[in-house]
C-alpha cells in the first residue's frame, strides 16, 4: 500500500503571493487524500522559495522517502516541489529508482511512466522558467529606479517612504521626527569631539531617538553597528551604490542630510571603519591636458591626511584607524585637523623617469582663471564693439547683394546653356549626331554641370558669409566678457568647456598650465595690450551718460573695465563651437583692425548731435 507525505510550501517572494496559505494547503490536501483513501504518513509546511536548492524540510521528506518509511508526495501544485534543476532532478530520478511511486495533486497523478515523467519535468521547467522571469524583471525594475535616483531598498534612519507616489517613481521623504536627529549626530559627530558610541549614546538616550514602528519591528534604540554604518554611508550627501559592492553610483533625488566634503571628513575621522568613498571620482580637467616633458596625459588623485594633535604627525589617513608614531585611534583624536587636496600630475606612461611634478587643484585653477583675465573685456565695450559690427555688416551687406546679382546671372545663364546643349542633342536635326556627337555633349555636359554646382555653392556661401562672422563676433566677445566669471562660478562641465574653449595644446609643465590661445581670442588679447598704445586710458566720471556719448567716449578709447558681478549666464556651448570655424580666420582680423581704427578716430556717426 502506498503511503504519502503532505507538502506544503509558501515562499515570500512576490510569485506566490496568490497561492493558498500553508495551513489551506494543508487542510484542502487532507481532505484530498481522505476522499481518495490514501495513508499520510506525516506533514509538512514550509515557507522557503523553492528557487534555490536547500530546504531543510524538504530535503528531510526526500530522505525519509529514501529510508522507505513513505513512497509517495501529495502537493497542491508542481512548483510546490521544485522551481530549481538539482530539485527536479532529484525527483525525477527517485521516481525512476521507484523511490517515489506516485505523486499526487488534486484533479493528477504522476507516475513511473515516460509520459507523466515528461509532463512532470515540463511542469518543473516551466515553474523554473516563471521564476527565472521574474528574478530578470525584479532586477531590471531595481535597476531603473536607481537610473532615475530612488534607492531600490528600504528608507534609510532619517527618511521615510512615500506611500502616495506613483509605483516605480516612488522617493524617499525627510522623516520629520527622525531626520533632525540623525542631522545632529552627523554635525556631533563632524565636530571631532565625539566618538560614535558617545554620540549613539546621545541620539538614543538623551534625544530619545527610535527606529520606525513596523507591525513586527521597529520601535527600537539604534544599534552600535548601526551608528558606524550611517556615519560610512555616502546616501547621506546624495549618492548611492546600487547593487552593493557593484561599483555602480547613482546620483539620488533625496534630499542629502550633509555635503560631500563632510562626509570625506567623517570617513577621515572613522580610519578603518569608514566605508570607502565611492569610485566615481570626477577630475574636471582629465582628458585635456597633457605633460609638457613627456607628452603623457594629466591624471588626478585625491590626497586625504590627519594630523595627530597628540603627537603631530600627518599621515595618510585611508585604511588607517591610528595614528602611525602614537597610536592613537583616529576616532579617539579630539579636533584633529583634516586635509583634503586634489593634486593633477603626469600619468608617466610614456617616460617613467619624467621629472614633472604635481600641483594642487587650487593652484592649478588660478592660473586659468589668469588665463581668462587676459582676453577679458567688459560689458560696455562689448555692446559697443558689437554695435560696430552690425554697423559693418550693414555695409558689407550692400556689397553682397551687388555680388549676388552678380552670381545669380552668371547661375542663370550656365543653367541655359544647359537647357540649349540638351536641346540640341535631341533635335531632329542631330539624329546622326552630325551637330554634337555623343563625346561632345558628355564633355560639355560635365563641364556645365560643374560650373553650375560651383555657382550654386557660391551663391549660398555669399548669402550667409556676412550673418556667420557677425554672429561668430559677438559670440566671441560675449565669450571675453564673460569666461572669467562663468569659470569662477560654473560646475565642473562649465569649467571643463571653458578650458577647451579658450585654446588648444593644452599642456602642464613646471607646475604652470600653458595654452595656445584661439586665433579670436588672440586678437582680442592683442587688442587689450593696445590700448595704452591708442590713447591714454580714460574713464569717464560725469553721470548720467546716455549710450551715444558712452559711444563716443569708446570710440577714442575702449577702455576695458572689469565685468560686473551680476551676469545673466548664456549658453556658452553654442559660444565655444564657434571657435572652430575657419571663418574666423581671415575675416576676424579685418574686422578687428576696423574696430582699432574707429578707436584712433572718433566716428561721426556717434558723435551727439
Amino acid at each position: 500500500m502506498n503511503k504519502f507525505f503532505i507538502y506544503c510550501r509558501k515562499s515570500s517572494e512576490q510569485e506566490d503571493r496568490q497561492v493558498l496559505s500553508l495551513p489551506g494547503q494543508a487542510r484542502e490536501l487532507q481532505e484530498y487524500a481522505k476522499r481518495e483513501g490514501l495513508t499520510i504518513v506525516d506533514t509538512y509546511q514550509e515557507s522557503k522559495s523553492a528557487h534555490w536548492a536547500g530546504r531543510i524540510d524538504f530535503n528531510n521528506m526526500l530522505m525519509r522517502i529514501r529510508s522507505g518509511e513513505g513512497n509517495g508526495i501529495i502537493v497542491w501544485d508542481e512548483s510546490r516541489i521544485a522551481r530549481n534543476a538539482l530539485d527536479s532532478g532529484t525527483v525525477i530520478y527517485m521516481i525512476d529508482l521507484q523511490e517515489i511511486v506516485e505523486i499526487r495533486k488534486p484533479g493528477k497523478v504522476y507516475k513511473n511512466t515516460p509520459d507523466d515523467k515528461s509532463w512532470l519535468a515540463m511542469c518543473f521547467m516551466m515553474s523554473k522558467k516563471e521564476s527565472d522571469d521574474k528574478g530578470v524583471s525584479v532586477k531590471r525594475g531595481l535597476k531603473t529606479k536607481a537610473e532615475k535616483g530612488y534607492l531600490p531598498s528600504g528608507a534609510k534612519a532619517g527618511y521615510m517612504n512615500d506611500k502616495y507616489a506613483e509605483k516605480g517613481n516612488k522617493t524617499l521623504l525627510v522623516d520629520p521626527v527622525r531626520f533632525p536627529l540623525i542631522k545632529k549626530t552627523w554635525e556631533m559627530f563632524l565636530t571631532g569631539i565625539y566618538s560614535p558610541p558617545q554620540v549613539l549614546n546621545k541620539l538614543n538616550d538623551e534625544w530619545g531617538y527610535r527606529t520606525p514602528q513596523h507591525k513586527r519591528i521597529g520601535g527600537k534604540p539604534m544599534t552600535r553597528s548601526q551608528i558606524y554604518k550611517t556615519l560610512a554611508d555616502p546616501f547621506y550627501y546624495g549618492v548611492f551604490e546600487y547593487p552593493e559592492g557593484s561599483g555602480n553610483w547613482y546620483q539620488g533625488k533625496h534630499e542629502p542630510m550633509i555635503t560631500k566634503d563632510e562626509f570625506d571628513r567623517a570617513q577621515m575621522l572613522l580610519g578603518k571603519k569608514g566605508r570607502p568613498r565611492p569610485k566615481t571620482h570626477d577630475f574636471t580637467y582629465t582628458g585635456l591636458l597633457t605633460c609638457g616633458e613627456c607628452g603623457a596625459m594629466i591624471t588626478a588623485e585625491e590626497k586625504y591626511q590627519v594630523i595627530c594633535p597628540v603627537c603631530k604627525l600627518k599621515f595618510a589617513s585611508l585604511n588607517k584607524d591610528s595614528c602611525p608614531e602614537c597610536k592613537t585611534r583616529i576616532e579617539d583624536m579630539i579636533k584633529p585637523t583634516l586635509l583634503h587636496y586634489t593634486y593633477y600630475h603626469c600619468t608617466k606612461r610614456k617616460k617613467k623617469t619624467c621629472s614633472q611634478l604635481g600641483i594642487r587643484l587650487e593652484k592649478m585653477e588660478a592660473q586659468i582663471e589668469g588665463l581668462l583675465s587676459r582676453i577679458q573685456i567688459s560689458e560696455r565695450f562689448k555692446n559697443w564693439a558689437i554695435k560696430y559690427l552690425n554697423e559693418l555688416n550693414v555695409i558689407e551687406t550692400e556689397d553682397r547683394d551687388v555680388i549676388l546679382k552678380s552670381q545669380q546671372e552668371a547661375y542663370d545663364d550656365v543653367v541655359k546653356r544647359i537647357d540649349n546643349l540638351i536641346k540640341l542633342k535631341i533635335s531632329p536635326q542631330n539624329t546622326d549626331g552630325s551637330l554634337l556627337s555623343d563625346d561632345d555633349f558628355k564633355r560639355q555636359k560635365e563641364d556645365l554641370m560643374k560650373e553650375k554646382s560651383t555657382l550654386q555653392e557660391k551663391l549660398g556661401d555669399t548669402d550667409n558669409r556676412i550673418n556667420k562672422w557677425v554672429e561668430l563676433s559677438e559670440k566671441t566677445f560675449n565669450f571675453a566678457c564673460h569666461a572669467r566669471y562663468w569659470f569662477a562660478n560654473g560646475d565642473t562641465e562649465t569649467k571643463k568647456q571653458i578650458l577647451m574653449g579658450i585654446g588648444s595644446n593644452l599642456t602642464l609643465k613646471d607646475k604652470t598650465v600653458l595654452v595656445d590661445l584661439e586665433k579670436p581670442l588672440q586678437f582680442i588679447e592683442e587688442a587689450k595690450n593696445e590700448v595704452p598704445e591708442i590713447s591714454p586710458m580714460f574713464e569717464p566720471t560725469k553721470k548720467g551718460l546716455t549710450e551715444t556719448q558712452l559711444g563716443v567716449l569708446y570710440s577714442q578709447n575702449p577702455t576695458l573695465l572689469p565685468s560686473p558681478k551680476d551676469i545673466i549666464l548664456p549658453q556658452f556651448e553654442a559660444i565655444l563651437k564657434a571657435f572652430t570655424n575657419p571663418i574666423w580666420m581671415g575675416e576676424m582680423r579685418v574686422r578687428w583692425n576696423e574696430i582699432k581704427k574707429l578707436s584712433r578716430e572718433p566716428n561721426p556717426a556717434l558723435v551727439v548731435a
